[in-house]
């Protein structure tokens, strides 16, 4: 992939990136293009290089080769986990971590961005801008009658939706979400998936999962990951019908 062929409206930008773990090649000559707006699932076997691309983008791993950029030219690899958080990257990992003895009201304004040192948390009183914004996240992650519920006693499927929530309190222009119906009832994993698309009108996100139903659900473009490279890219019935995916992850 070629730097002439990135389109203006790009927001993340990985060219030939490549992870090597003694040995092991997780990464291998890694592209990919994620336009502004866009949502993108991301599918592949286990050992595929989800989990390390993900690592890549949030600064948790650094590549051995390769390009990573985010929002106009930033060079990812030279910043830090915090600092790319800062930039506004978000991510959610598979398993859920709430504050489980706060309500879920506190736990959306813990995660507000602001000043959140310790004296400004809970003993201050929330503004009416952080209500109205608390509010709005209660409405879209469709936990407003749980508002003063701890978030412990939240099911599995309620309490991903909280996380997601926490994360976009935190405004960041691209969200990384790992697995989130991993778990779920069926009814949970629809919502979730009207959760995301609601979620993308606003934001870019970056959804990793296993269940294609789900993916299907979200309908956008789908990218296969194999051996730490783009396998197929595409519609899910695009990638549904190519041999390859057929043969290394959907097994039939």
């Amino acid at each position: 992939m070629k730097t002439s062929q990135r389109p203006p409206e790009t927001l993340l930008y990985l060219d030939d990136v490549t992870v090597n773990f003694d040995g092991f090649r997780a990464l291998n000559q890694l592209s990919l293009v994620l336009l502004k707006g866009e949502m993108r699932a991301v599918i592949g076997p286990n050992g595929a290089g989800k989990t390390t691309m993900m690592d890549v983008i949030t600064g948790r791993t650094r590549p051995d080769s390769g390009r990573v950029e985010f929002a106009g030219g930033v060079d990812l690899t030279r910043l830090d986990e915090p600092a790319i958080a800062q930039l506004g990257i978000g991510r959610k990992f598979q398993k859920p971590t709430v504050f489980e003895r706060q309500t879920v009201w506190d736990n959306f304004l813990l995660a507000l961005a602001g000043d959140r040192r310790p004296r400004f948390t809970l003993w201050a009183r929330e503004t009416s801008e952080e209500q109205d914004r608390i509010a709005e996240l209660l409405k879209v992650t469709k936990l407003s009658e749980h508002a003063y519920r701890e978030a412990g006693a939240l099911s599995h499927g309620q309490k991903q939706w909280l996380e997601i929530g926490m994360l976009l309190a935190q405004d960041p222009q691209l969200l990384l979400v790992d697995e989130p119906v991993a778990g779920m009832t069926d009814a949970e994993t629809a919502q979730t998936a009207e959760l995301l698309r609601e979620i993308n009108r606003s934001h870019s996100v970056v959804v990793v999962e296993h269940d294609m139903d789900f993916v299907r659900a979200l309908g956008v473009k789908v990218t296969v990951l194999h051996e730490g490279s783009v396998l197929s890219e595409g519609s899910i019935d695009h990638v549904s019908a190519d041999p390859r995916v057929i043969e290394v992850y959907l097994g039939r």
